[in-house]
């Protein structure tokens, strides 16, 4: 248990560096839970949450072959899947929807950091709340919170991702022989917002469950804060 401990109190050290490992200085215990370890306890939990989410999506077919996350053909493009489908493209637009889920794995790599950023800003007000809430008050109070600056942070993550993996290779021919069949209605997706809103939800989703495992699984709660936090 020491060394689990010295390697994430590592971890979360390179993840944030000396003004991060300042936020998280560890308040002295006391003998009843008061607001300070509350909160220091949920930024611990959603620091987990975050590490170990960031890096189950980030695996390879992190995203591809795990259905809760999975990133399918741009729902806006159904008639233009269908149709190429149809005509035989079925194996283009295969790998196409590979390498889309391919770009939110890419992504994930760098989405500690800003996950990170905007867990330290969590407030003691919002502590005892968000512990006495669902199994994932956390991860929805972040979601509320850090959404909108999480995309602008990450959609140019998600761009180099994309150019990365080859994406636009796949799917600038399929736009192109869709727009040639007679009488169809032309479509051309923001591939990088429907990435980056696919990949911050898929993120999102695995947080509330590993936010889950520690709410209700002692052996989940790694550190002496968060048996001291969640067990009370």
């Amino acid at each position: 248990m020491k060394k689990i401990l010295v390697a994430a109190c590592l971890v979360l050290s390179a993840l944030l560096g000396p003004a991060g490992a300042q936020a998280l200085t560890k308040p002295k215990a006391s003998g009843s839970l008061d607001s300070s370890e509350v909160a220091f306890g949920l930024k611990e939990a959603l620091f987990l949450a975050a590490k170990n989410a960031a890096g189950l999506a980030s695996q390879v077919d992190g995203f591809y072959k795990n259905p809760a996350i999975f990133i399918p053909f741009p729902p806006e493009a159904k008639a233009m899947k269908n149709t190429l489908e149809t005509v035989g493209l079925k194996k283009p637009v295969e790998d196409f929807v590979k390498t889309l889920n391919r770009a939110a794995e890419e992504a994930a790599k760098k989405a500690a950091p800003i996950f990170l950023q905007a867990i330290k800003e969590l407030t003691i007000q919002d502590g005892y709340q968000i512990l006495r809430g669902p199994d994932d008050a956390a991860t929805s109070y972040l979601r509320r919170k850090t959404s909108s600056r999480l995309s602008t942070a990450f959609r140019p993550v998600v761009r180099k991702a994309i150019a990365k993996v080859g994406v636009t290779k796949y799917w600038t021919p399929l736009v192109k022989r869709y727009n040639q069949i007679p009488f169809v209605q032309r479509v051309n997706p923001n591939l990088d917002s429907y990435v980056t809103e696919r990949a911050i939800s898929g993120l999102f989703k695995l947080m509330a469950n590993e936010e889950r495992k520690i709410r209700r699984d002692p052996a989940a709660r790694v550190t002496d804060i968060l048996r001291r936090v969640f067990g009370s």
